[in-house]
Parts: C-alpha cells; sequence; structure tokens
C-alpha cells in the first residue's frame, strides 16, 4: 500500500508518521505545509500523479479556531479549497481519500451524542470552513472518507493538557469551563484508526466510504478533563503541588469563536464498520513527562 500524508508535522501527521515508520508493508509520502501548499491545485496535482498513492491521509488544517474569525479566506484556501485539490487528485489516479474533520461542524445544541446523520450547523468560520471541506471532498471524490473527530490532543503541538501542564508551573489555581462537554481523543489513536481504515478501504470491492465519527470516551467538560490531567500530572510526579480547579460558565471566558456545549461524538458508526473502539483517552495520560518536555 502507498500513502500520502499531508500536514505531517501536526498532532495527528507526525503520530501518522510515527506509526508508519514501524509499518514495513507500506510505502509513505509525508510531506508537510512548507514541502506541500494543498491550497495550490497544480502542485498537489504534480504531487499526486508522480506518487500515485493507494490512499491520501489529509491531516492539514487551519485549526486556529478564534483566528478563524479574522482569518477568513485562509481559513476556507486550508479548510475546504486543499482538501478539494487533494480529492480531485486522489480521484483522477483511482486513490481513496481520508480526510479528518470536527464536532465544530455542528452547533452544539443537542441533547445526547451526535450521529454522522445529524443535521450540520456550525457556529463559526471554523466549523463553516471544515464543513465546506466536507462537502468539496464528497463531491470531488466518491472513495473518501470524513473523520470527524474533537478535543485532539497529544505530547506535540499546542493542545489542551499541554496548555495545562504549562499553566501549572507558574499557577496553582485555574477556572476551567464545566458546561461544555466532549470526548478527548489522543491523535495517536487517531492515527490509528486512520491506518487501520486505509488498509481496509484497499480491498477489493469495500464499500463503507461516507462519514464517520471518532473520539475518546468517557465524554466530559473541560472541568473534568482539566481535573483528571492534573491528578495524573500529580500522581506522576510531574507536579510536586496540587492545582485548584474552579469550575466557570462559557459565559465567564468569552472567546471570539463560539463554542459548541455539546461535542459529544457517537462511535458506533465506526465500531460496526471497522471494528475500531473509541479513543481511550485517560490511557494516553499515563505518560505526561512526554507531554511536559
Amino acid at each position: 500500500m502507498k500513502l500520502l500524508i499531508t500536514g505531517s508535522l501536526g498532532q495527528v501527521g507526525r503520530c501518522l508518521v510515527e506509526q508508519l515508520n514501524s509499518m514495513t508493508d507500506v510505502e509513505f509520502l509525508a510531506l508537510d505545509r512548507e514541502e506541500l501548499d494543498i491550497t495550490d491545485e497544480t502542485a498537489v496535482s504534480a504531487v499526486v500523479t508522480s506518487f500515485s498513492p493507494d490512499v491520501i491521509i489529509n491531516a492539514a488544517a487551519h485549526t486556529a479556531v478564534d483566528k478563524a474569525e479574522e482569518e477568513i479566506a485562509l481559513s476556507y484556501a486550508i479548510n475546504r479549497d486543499g482538501p478539494a485539490n487533494l480529492a480531485k487528485a486522489a480521484d483522477k489516479v483511482g486513490a481513496a481519500m481520508l480526510h479528518i474533520s470536527t464536532d465544530y461542524v455542528f452547533a452544539g445544541n443537542k441533547d445526547g451524542e451526535y450521529v454522522e446523520s445529524d443535521e450540520t450547523g456550525p457556529q463559526g468560520v471554523y466549523g463553516e470552513s471544515k464543513l465546506a471541506g466536507e462537502i468539496a471532498v464528497a463531491q470531488a471524490c466518491e472513495r473518501h472518507i470524513i473523520l470527524r473527530t474533537a478535543w485532539v490532543f497529544s505530547e506535540h503541538g499546542g493542545n489542551f493538557v499541554k496548555s495545562m501542564l504549562r499553566l501549572a508551573q507558574s499557577r496553582d489555581t485555574l477556572g476551567i469551563v464545566a458546561d461544555q462537554f466532549g470526548g478527548p481523543t489522543y491523535a495517536g489513536d487517531i492515527a490509528s484508526a486512520l491506518l487501520h481504515i486505509a488498509v481496509a478501504i484497499t480491498k477489493e470491492n469495500h464499500t463503507g466510504f461516507g462519514i464517520y465519527h471518532y473520539s475518546g470516551m468517557p465524554h466530559v467538560s473541560w472541568y473534568d478533563f482539566a481535573n483528571t490531567i492534573f491528578a495524573e500530572a500529580k500522581q506522576q510526579g510531574v507536579l510536586t503541588t496540587a492545582m485548584t480547579v474552579n469550575p466557570i460558565s462559557t459565559a465567564d471566558y468569552p472567546t471570539p469563536a463560539k463554542r459548541p456545549a455539546n461535542s459529544k461524538l457517537n462511535n458506533d458508526k465506526i465500531h460496526a464498520q471497522f471494528g475500531i473502539h473509541p479513543s481511550d483517552w485517560q490511557l494516553a495520560l499515563k505518560n505526561l513527562k512526554d507531554y511536559a518536555s
């Protein structure tokens, strides 16, 4: 199997490369934005035509949710036009396209978990541009998988876990939002899920293309997530003093972009089709020294 990975220096991209380096039966080409600008249709077409992959995994995205409210053109270029370019090129060479999307395509006001068929209703530019990317991929490449995920964290890049550990170095009290709920998702688990799917869809007569949800369980609030991080950090010796975490409301912590109150994604479909279990985010916190370094 030949895989083309875009966004190779992002959280999921780096985990994909780490896992692919240990796989002997896969040839892969992993490119970051300096090596391939996915918004450049000509460049994308040239790379895809030359490498001729079986599967393209697009891990590139403009994920700065608040900045997206001002960087509208850039958000749509990276989150809509780039995936469209990749999907067109994939279709041209007969490759399948795997594309990562987000819980932000939903309004976040549903009671209970979101399933793949629920009505979308993004509340900001980031979600709108990611939804536009989903539509563009589906229109350009029939053999596509769109993987919606949420609350991504890892040892790499910027994320909630690393932010909490950094803040704990200079503060002993934090106020964390307690009225937004979702499933923290380890980027390494997302990478594993994508590679599992990539293998499955290269088999003959595979028909399970479309949209899937993949995130962590159990669902918690940001406040609950922070408390778990600090408890683990204290137990593992990453923190030497206890942190006091106070619950606050979304209204107490205004941001340029509106966050979904409910980011709970239902994982039943991906388990039924591919046998993939939800991300075990609590297990992924057992090596916090790697996050603090």
